[in-house]
């Protein structure tokens, strides 16, 4: 296999037609390899003999295997947490939700936190981790991704200020003794039934029950959005991620609810979150 440097490079041409970033999975996994971080393998250790585990992992990614379910976890705002084929792996997109709850709560921060459908714990922990004195609850219908949920917590540091509990909004008593919250934050399953332009790793690899939500992608926005009125505390706000071509279908859903909304866009320019306040 040769050096490090050569095997980055072989793997990187093995990966173009598979991945939309064939460099970074195959530094990834050689990093995964070496336990090593990223940058000290890129480093300290480019002239080194590439591991032998580097092999078997490449393999996996060229079926089309996710990278953070070859290495077991990944990175969401700066938190490494575990992933399994149970959980969404978190997207850099979804960091979005984060920075418009900071920009909305500007400089004061929110008492409690509500993550609806919180698969590897990551929108709640991240939030916890901008304003420490927060407590939150993670709601999870799944419990394969609920006991992700809380692993994660414990091994973050904030097992102490965050519950992960069962919840399914698809049943009419799952609000029953939450309470209110100043922040509500959920990224829900909203992928089109039969989208031709779902990646295969995705599609494949990830959990159904996570990605899709009817012919129109839209079927759990109808359940969550109307009763965040019920959930908000006074001034409270709620951030939701979007497909990107759902922000008026999803705004219109919340106008019905009496709530008024502000769009956000992603690093890649694309509508990705709505800011929902009461009209």
């Amino acid at each position: 296999m040769g050096s490090v440097a050569d095997a980055l490079r072989d793997a990187a041409r093995a990966l173009d037609g598979v991945s939309t970033s064939p460099r970074l999975d195959a530094e990834l996994l050689m990093a995964h390899a070496l336990g090593a971080s990223r940058s000290d393998m890129l480093l300290r250790h480019a002239r080194d003999d590439a591991p032998a585990a580097f092999g078997p992992f490449l393999e996996q990614r060229l079926t089309g295997k996710p990278v953070s379910q070859i290495t077991g976890f990944h990175e969401f705002y700066g938190l490494p947490l575990k992933v399994t084929p149970d959980v969404l792996t978190p997207r850099p997109d979804t960091e979005t939700l984060i920075e418009a709850a900071i920009e909305a709560f500007a400089d004061r921060a929110p008492a409690r936190i509500l993550d609806c459908g919180t698969g590897t714990g990551a929108l709640l922990l991240a939030a916890l981790s901008v304003w420490p004195k927060t407590q939150g609850i993670g709601i999870e219908r799944s419990p394969a991704a609920l006991a992700v949920a809380c692993e994660n917590a414990k091994a973050t540091g904030m097992s102490n200020r965050s519950v992960m509990q069962a919840g399914d909004w698809t049943q009419d008593t799952w609000r029953n003794g939450l309470g209110r919250f100043d922040l509500v934050l959920s990224n829900p399953p909203y992928v089109e039934t039969h989208d031709p332009d779902l990646a295969p790793d995705v599609r494949d690899h990830e959990p159904a029950e996570a990605l899709f939500a009817g012919k129109d992608g839209l079927d759990d926005y109808r359940i969550l959005v109307p009763v965040l009125p019920e959930l908000l505390a006074p001034g409270g706000i709620a951030v939701i991620e979007i497909g990107s071509r759902q922000a008026d279908a999803v705004t219109a859903i919340g106008e019905k609810s009496g709530l008024s909304a502000a769009m956000y866009r992603d690093l890649g320019n694309n509508p990705r979150a709505l800011l929902f306040r009461a009209a």
